[in-house]
């Protein structure tokens, strides 16, 4: 696990010591910003969190797929999620992030803007994917509700399909 991701579940942790509740009805979110928006992935879905390294392109991919790197010894994909979801590609910066995400035999990496914070939301404060967003092809998983924003809760195991025809 890298230290950016540990610092943020420390933090977490320290914030979550004064609030008692029921495990079961808490979901626990990474979130992470692409262009304008607040996304979120299940914590346990991502495998580390790590600075941009340099990476290979491979032919005959889609524009989103920037190719792939090596993560001591794994040949990982590597996905801009800028250019999947139809933003303009923007220059890494300091706070430009990889994360893996890892769902049974299924890992690939993603490029994001920005890391957020972990995050814990009650099951209750997720609502369903916006209607023109319903069905089992939509990247989105739910919507999570906190009393100063909004973030998209992204599926992982379509964000980790193979669909790179």
């Amino acid at each position: 696990m890298s230290d950016k991701l540990k610092d943020i579940i420390s933090k977490q942790a320290k914030n979550d010591e004064i609030e008692v509740g029921h495990g079961d009805d808490i979901v626990q979110l990474v979130g992470f910003i692409i262009g304008e928006e607040e996304y979120a992935v299940p914590i346990l879905s991502i495998q580390e969190i790590i600075k941009p390294m340099e990476w290979t392109r491979v032919p005959q991919t889609p524009g989103y797929v920037l190719g792939v790197f090596n993560l001591r010894g794994s040949v990982i994909p590597l996905i801009d999620l800028r250019l999947k979801f139809g933003l303009k590609a923007q220059k890494h910066n300091e706070e430009t992030r990889f994360f893996v995400l890892k769902q049974g035999d299924d890992v690939a990496g993603f490029v994001i803007d920005r890391l957020t914070m972990a995050l814990r939301i009650k099951k209750s404060d997720i609502g369903p994917a916006p209607d023109t967003m319903a069905g089992d092809e939509s990247l989105i998983d739910g919507v999570g509700k906190q009393a100063d924003r909004i973030l998209t809760i992204l599926k992982v195991n379509k964000l980790l399909e193979r669909d790179f025809s």
